[in-house]
């Protein structure tokens, strides 16, 4: 144990977070369940010692982000680490016109991921080839976008609302509540306040990319608060310099699966591998007088075990 959500900072790496975690804890035993670029900053989830065995059933969660996507520019990179490569004219804004093209993209969608990204493809990183000067040809991943919605619209990202709130619907702006740190602007441009719900493995670089080209503009992603992932919400995050004493989520709390209190025949069986008979349907979490005994997938008829733990 435990599970603890840090608010990462910008220009930190997740596996910058990670090793400052295993330091700060004295533990080797420290992974994440999705990775946070450099310049975006908020919620990223740990998994210390014992803990990491969940990782796994926290890939999957669904993410919140507040995104501000700059237009009349492209970048390299498809954030703010740039360089520029691309610019053009940005004619005037229409709010309605912009969240009918926003429509567009919820649901299932097919996204190309970006070059600089941690895919491999023959053993290889793509940022490596990226950085090198090369490119890989990524293939198109299909990833869920569950909301899309536009905040408002800026002359500039410096013009643009920084400081935000929780609210029942997701950060909203707010004078009075807490202000985010942005990368460095690379030039004012028009930019877009964007809400997003969207599925694991979903780019929001890539997003702001393709939401620029269907605009008929270039487009980069100017800055990324990631406030929620799964049941881990920013304002419940620790700062990383607390990490040391964070006491977080035990791996029961933590995982969003519906449950099954057991009884003790039942709790063996599973640990012995068994697949014993149960209504069940679809993944759920075992418990024995409230302590974990395992993730199992149900089809109705009889429990699969995913993953059991030691009585």
């Amino acid at each position: 144990m435990p599970v603890i959500a840090v608010d990462k900072p910008l220009k930190l790496t997740s596996h910058d977070v990670v090793d400052r975690t295993r330091r700060a804890r004295r533990t080797k035993r420290v992974g994440h369940t999705g990775t946070l670029d450099p310049l975006a900053t908020g919620v990223l989830v740990l998994a210390v010692d014992d803990s990491t065995k969940v990782v796994q059933f926290m890939e999957a969660d669904s993410k919140d982000y507040l995104a501000w996507v700059a237009l009349g520019a492209s970048t390299v990179t498809l954030d703010a680490e740039g360089p520029v490569d691309v610019t053009g004219d940005v004619p005037p804004l229409d709010g309605e016109a912009i969240r009918a093209v926003l429509a567009t993209f919820t649901g299932p969608q097919q996204q190309i991921p970006p070059q600089y990204s941690a895919i491999q493809v023959g053993g290889v990183r793509a940022y490596a080839v990226a950085r090198a000067g090369g490119e890989i040809e990524l293939p198109a991943r299909p990833v869920v976008i569950h909301e899309l919605e536009l905040l408002g619209t800026f002359p500039s990202v410096q013009a643009a609302p920084r400081t935000f709130s929780p609210t029942p619907d997701g950060w909203a702006p707010d004078d009075a509540g807490r202000t985010f740190t942005l990368p460095e602007p690379l030039g004012e441009h028009p930019t877009l306040l964007l809400r997003a719900r969207v599925g694991s493995g979903t780019y929001l670089r890539s997003l702001a990319r393709d939401v620029g080209a269907a605009l008929g503009v270039p487009a980069h992603l100017a800055g990324l608060v990631r406030t929620r992932v799964g049941r881990h919400h920013l304002q419940d995050t620790v700062p990383l310099d607390a990490v040391q004493d964070a006491t977080g989520l035990d791996d029961l709390d933590a995982l969003e699966f519906p449950r099954i209190e057991a009884g003790a025949a039942l709790a063996l069986h599973l640990r012995q591998g068994k697949r014993p008979t149960h209504p069940a349907v679809g993944r759920h979490v075992v418990t024995l007088d409230g302590a974990l005994v395992a993730v199992v997938d149900g089809d109705g008829q009889t429990l699969k075990v995913v993953r059991a733990w030691a009585g």
